[in-house]
């Protein structure tokens, strides 16, 4: 098999996103330790999104006859001391996973894979969305004046897609 960096950043990617998904799962629990059910719930659903990225990435990976290892996640941040920390933390994240699709984009163009190239076309629409959400949560929590306030705007708004999107990937084992 030739030596691909396409291939080589797209195994890295797995790791990436079930690392943001346990990072996400670790801003749930600490919103729900907050007694924040709304956006426990909303970052509940986003682990599960980004689980299912990465288990996308990996049946593409099995279709195209690729090794996969599923690597392990280093350790999350599981303390904030307030509610616009996590969600910080989350838009830097979405931000960080963008750059490394659209490397991952351009090394599939460089080496000539079509196949990779299309594949990657989706995430970095997905990419779009997810910015512009954490963005947007961001934003409301910075001018909330209180906390109820924003649990009333995540229970009232939909924000994202919630992983729902037809046009989406096949996820190896099904999407969750």
């Amino acid at each position: 098999m030739t030596k691909s960096k396409f291939n080589d950043l797209l195994a890295v990617q797995i790791g990436n996103e079930f690392a943001a998904s346990q990072q996400y799962i670790a801003a749930a629990v600490w919103f729900a330790g907050q007694d924040l059910p709304q956006l426990a719930k909303y970052f509940y659903r986003q682990s599960v999104e980004e689980r299912n990225h990465a288990m996308m990435m990996v049946q593409y990976m099995l279709d195209r006859n690729l090794p996969v290892s599923v690597p392990g996640v280093p350790n999350v941040q599981n303390n904030f001391s307030k509610v616009t920390e996590p969600l910080a933390l989350a838009l830097q994240q979405e931000k960080d996973v963008t750059r490394s699709i659209e490397s991952l984009f351009r090394a599939a163009r460089a080496e000539d894979d079509a196949l990779g190239e299309q594949f990657m076309l989706w995430f970095l629409k997905e990419q779009v969305e997810e910015v512009a959400s954490m963005s947007t949560l961001y934003n409301i929590a910075e001018r909330a004046e209180n906390l109820f306030d924003i649990e009333n705007f995540v229970a009232r708004e939909t924000i994202g897609d919630s992983g729902h999107d037809p046009s989406a990937p096949e996820a190896a084992g099904g999407s969750l």
